[in-house]
This record gives structure tokens, sequence and C-alpha cells, in this order.
């Protein structure tokens, strides 16, 4: 079978990116002394997203916002940017990553909804684009298989040939299990390197291109194993195995250490943390430890541009969430942090020999600036500001919160409180973010600036089960989707009440994915905190959500994920509580969602009217679940608007 994603999905070359114009002016000057902006400011796409250097440091790639929606582009970091190469993204497509191959090479891995036997699949493939010519090369759209996008390797010599594991089949048998292939990403061509092999679903190389491993893994009971050998050529044999189910995790190396037979993996530590250590992958002994936290937990790690070691890792430290291992960058990050004390300095992509820098700089009240820096040079040059129409202003003031849930559970949150306006009884947003595995931070938040802007303060409590705060947190949330994860965001807001921030009869609750089911369950499970509640591209039904995974073969692993997370779908589903709910709702959800289903919205609306519940639907046409075109961004902003004027004013 041929998917129809090859056929439905075309690239079209577009102008250079450009600035956009700016927004109309407010309409009118706020009680508190200031102009606002109008909504047009925080519906803006930003500058750019997804930024990564070209090795040699001269090109930079990235999705870029063109004519209010984002594009595929790549252009000189410095000089004339006149050669600008520009490709619109494909309808109901999700851009994953981008990725160069080399100077003048990017691959972009893409994510679509495919109908497949009166089903819906997510779909994996992958294209090349030259920064030259702005040729688009489609890279295994022939395989018949779910997914063709699993990048193994990529070179660092220059060359054009990447390894990549695609499946040929969605039949279960032969081809259903993905080969690896070298590819050739501007031409296409194939050759099959490693052939599939029964039950092994993921594969992985070393920095000098040769497959190592592979990972076998039995949805029936959720058991994985590690096949490895010590070169290229040897036979697999199998390693280690875990339950995951169980949380048991592999000992899978993400670096190959030259000329051993060790590996850098991820260890599990008795405190719920975890640590990087070098082991032998023939004998499992352990050799070293490369890196253990002490207060903050790892969440990755960032390797080397050759991938033959790490540079640093990603850490749960809000503050600092890069620590760089390598000197060299450690070096860079401190001088460069020194430049803007008070902001959040991050060093988003460098090139090769790490002496060109992208450089972001921003703050939670400010959405920041991006800057290209030459460590030869001592020179950091302004490339763009995120948001030209806000531009350098500085918003309304952000800062973490602690406070206690009914059952002692201490919980974090970004209280953001509006400028110009005396924080004492103010009307009252609480947001909780999605996921719900994920986690709120202390950063530029355009949807809680565009509130607080209007005279909201908003909280964004991180609830039990949120990413973040280690995995005991992280357990916390098991069997608690829509009981104790629900209060902790309600106790957020009588937190705010008690400390004479929120008015107790001016509260609402906003919130998108997960959030707009907290949002919807918050309504049904505290009737009376509440005076509205909007939900957008929220699950209504959770039941037919999690049974929902788009083809997945880890199906039967993912759906206990989720059922470990409550007892009873049913039970916390607001479908299913819409008598008990009294304040007005309003849904938001774009068609072109492929995340949640805007069914879930409309059989939510249905179901309110029925009912003669207050209700309003919002439903975009052409939205997908991030909102990444401005004008869905406007309608949002300008619908969210609108109906707390109605059902919460600010004044």
């Amino acid at each position: 079978m041929r998917f129809l994603i090859g056929a439905v999905l075309s690239f079209v070359l577009v102008s250079p990116v450009a600035a956009q114009t700016d927004a109309a002016a407010p309409p009118s000057v706020a009680s508190a002394g200031f102009e606002p902006l109008p909504t047009a400011a925080f519906a803006r796409l930003p500058f750019a997203e997804m930024t990564e250097l070209s090795p040699d440091g001269s090109h930079l790639a990235g999705l870029f916002a063109v004519n209010g929606a984002q594009h595929i582009g790549i252009l000189p970091a410095v000089g004339d940017r006149s050669k600008t190469v520009g490709i619109a993204v494909p309808d109901q497509t999700q851009i994953g990553w981008i990725q160069w191959v080399n100077d003048d090479n990017i691959i972009v891995g893409l994510r679509a909804l495919v109908p497949v036997e009166a089903d819906n699949w997510y779909v994996s493939r992958l294209i090349a684009v030259n920064r030259t010519t702005g040729k688009v090369t489609r890279l295994l759209w022939d395989a018949g298989g779910q997914n063709a996008s699993d990048v193994l390797w990529i070179p660092t010599d220059g060359s054009s040939e990447i390894l990549v594991a695609a499946q040929n089949s969605i039949y279960e048998g032969e081809h259903f299990w993905p080969s690896v292939y070298r590819v050739d990403v501007t031409t296409g061509r194939k050759k099959l390197e490693v052939k599939g092999r029964a039950s092994v679903l993921d594969w992985g190389a070393d920095h000098l291109g040769r497959v190592r491993y592979g990972i076998g893994y039995s949805d029936t009971t959720t058991k994985a194993t590690l096949l490895y050998r010590p070169d290229g050529r040897s036979t697999f044999r199998t390693i280690d195995s875990a339950r995951l189910r169980d949380d048991e995790r592999l000992a899978i190396p993400f670096v190959f250490v030259p000329g051993t037979d060790n590996g850098l993996v991820y260890k599990d530590l008795a405190n719920g943390k975890t640590a990087i250590v070098e082991l032998n992958l023939a004998t499992g002994q352990e050799v070293r430890t490369v890196f253990s936290p002490e207060k903050f937990d790892v969440e990755g790690a960032i390797r080397s541009p050759d991938a033959t070691g790490i540079l640093g890792v990603y850490t749960s430290n809000d503050e600092q969430p890069v620590q760089w291992i390598n000197p060299v960058m450690a070096k860079l990050q401190e001088g460069l942090a020194s430049t803007s004390p008070r902001s959040r300095v991050t060093i988003d992509s460098y090139s090769r020999d790490l002496t060109k820098l992208l450089v972001r700089i921003a703050t939670p009240d400010s959405p920041g600036l991006l800057y290209y820096y030459d460590a030869t040079k001592g020179e950091l040059s302004k490339l763009a500001t995120m948001n030209e129409t806000i531009g350098g202003r500085r918003l309304s003031r952000a800062k973490y919160v602690q406070y206690k849930a009914r059952d002692g559970l201490q919980i974090e949150g970004v209280l953001t409180l509006p400028r110009g306006r005396d924080p004492k009884a103010l009307p009252f947003i609480v947001m909780p973010h999605g996921g719900p595995w994920g986690h709120d931070e202390l950063s530029y938040d355009y949807w809680a600036q565009f509130l607080a802007e209007r005279g909201y303060a908003v909280l964004q409590p991180n609830f039990r089960g949120s990413t973040g705060y280690g995995s005991e947190f992280e357990r916390a949330g098991q069997g608690q989707m829509g009981f104790a994860m629900q209060d902790d965001i309600s106790d957020g807001v009588r937190w705010a009440v008690k400390e004479g921030i929120a008015d107790p009869g001016r509260v609402c609750i906003v919130g998108a994915s997960y959030g707009g089911y907290a949002a919807m369950w918050g309504i049904a499970k505290d009737p009376e905190q509440y005076r509205c509640a909007i939900s957008i591209a929220g699950v209504a039904n959770l039941r037919r959500e999690v049974n929902d995974f788009g083809g997945s073969v880890r199906a039967n692993l993912h759906r206990g994920q989720w059922q470990r997370m409550t007892p009873d779908f049913a039970a916390v589903s607001p479908i299913n509580a819409i008598d008990r709910i009294k304040a007005p709702l309003l849904l938001i959800h774009g068609k072109k969602d492929i995340t949640v289903d805007h069914g879930q919205s409309t059989l939510m609306y249905s179901a309110m009217n029925k009912a003669g519940k207050p209700v309003e639907f919002v439903s975009l046409p052409l939205a997908d679940h991030y909102f990444t075109r401005e004008a869905d961004r406007l309608t949002l902003l300008n619908s969210i608007e609108a109906f707390l004027k109605k059902h919460n004013p600010p004044d």
C-alpha cells in the first residue's frame, strides 16, 4: 500500500523571509495609565522557531514567519539576505524537526494524520532541501509503511548520505519491520544497509555510520530487548531487556566511545534522578559516571558535533536548563550571560568548530531577540526581534510561586500579574498546561501575556504528574487524573484568593489540549469556583481519546500508561458530567488538528446544547493543534477576549 501522503503534500517555493507589517494601533488607552497593545501584537508569529546553524556557521535554517504563516526557510546568518530559500509547510502536516546534513542541505521530519482503512494513522516522512537551489527531495516516500523518517546517522565530513530506518508495509510480516537504508539527500537514491527483522522497531548507529544496535519490542507484553554488535558486520546478540509498562529502562547507547565496546547510557538512580554513565556494552559493566546530578535532574544530553562525546546536559533547573560540560561551551555561555544578566541567555545552535553560535536572549515579560555570535571576532550581532510589534517592551512581570495542595504536596506554578494594576483582588485566570506530561516554566508565554495585558492575573500550575520535578512527583499523578491532579489546580486558585491576589468571584479556567480537558472538568468538579471556562483543543471523552493512537505499534503500552492515570475514564470525562456544569463554556478547535480530534469539541458542544447548558463553539477551518497560522491565533485571542468580557470582565 502507498499512502496518499505522497500525493497530497506539495511543496511551494515562497518569497524570501521578510519582516511582517506592524499591527494596527490599539483602539483606546487603558485605565491602568498605559496604552495597551493590540491583540494582533500577541497573535503575531515569532520570527523563527526550530532554528539551526549550518555546520560551517554561515547559514540559518528553521521555521520562519512569512505573511502570517510558518515556512521552512534557509538564509545567510550574516550578509546579503536576498538569497533565501522559503518553502510553504504542507497542509495538515506538522514539522517535527529540522537538521543540517552538510553545509548545503537540510532534512526535515514531517508528520501527518492520514486515512488508512477506515481509520486515521500518524504517518512520518522526510524531505531534504538544498540551500542554493531550493530543490525539495522526497526521501523514501516510496516506502509503503507508516514510518519512514527515523534518522540514525548524519555524516560529519560534508558528504550527503544519511542512514534512515523505514517500514515498507502496514501489514505485519516481513516488510512491516523497518529496514535501514543509506540515502543520498541530494538525489533520493537509496541502498539497503540492514534488512528488517521480526520485532525490531528501532535501530541505532555509531559516529562512523555503522548500525550497532536494534531494539526489539512486543506490545503484548510491553517487553523491549536490546540487540548489540561491536561493529557493523557481526551478528547481533541480546544484551538487555526491560518491561516498559513497569517503567524499566533499556541501557541504550546514545554515544559510542571510539575504539571501545563502551557507550554512554542513561541510568536511573535510587533517589529517582537520572545519571549518565559509560557502560561496557559487551559485558554490562559500568566503567565510570560521566555526569550525576546533585539537586536537579538530567532530562537529556547534548552530543558533540562529531557524535563521539557530549558537550553538556539538559537539566530540570529552569534558571539554568543547560549545564555545559565542555569547557569551551561553558566559557562561551558564561561570557554571553554576562552581557544580559537579568535575561535568560540560551545558546540555541552552534557550528561544527563551536566558534559560531545562535543565541537567544529573552525574559518572561518580553519575546526576546535572536543574535549571531562569532567567537573568532568576539562579535555579537542582532539577527532579529522575535516579535517586531512588541519589540523590546517589558510587559507583565511573571514569577514562580509555591503553594501546598490540600494533601500537603508542594506545588509550583508561574504567576503573571498585569502591569499597571495593584495586585489585589484581581480578575483571575488559572491556566493548566497540556500533556499532562509537561510543565510550564518561567519564559515568555503569549497567552499569559495577552491575558495579563487585558487586566487578568494568570496562574499556570504545575500540578502533580507534571515533568521537571523528578520521577516521584511525576508518579504522584498516577491514578489521579480528574482527582488530585485537578485539585492541585483548584488549590492554586484558593491559594491566590487567600493571598489576596484573586477576586474569588471573578475566576475562570482556560487551557489547551490536556489543559482544555482540565478546564472542562474543572467546571464539572468544582462548579461553584469558576465563572466560566475555555477549552482549546481539549479532550472531552477520555475513553475515546486514549483508544486512538494513530496506528501506533505501541498502542497497548500507551493505553496502559493512560490507564494508570485514572481508575475510571468514564467517571472523569467531562462529556459524562454535563449535568454538573453551571458555568458558560467556550470551545475552540481547529479542523486541521492532528493531535486531538476536532470531534472531541464537536461532541461536547452538541451534548452541552442538548442539555441546555451555556456553550459557544469557535471552529477554525484551517487551524492546527498549535495555531501556527497568524490569522488563527488572532481569531483564537479575539474569541477568548470576547468571551471573558462577557462572562468575567476585567473591570
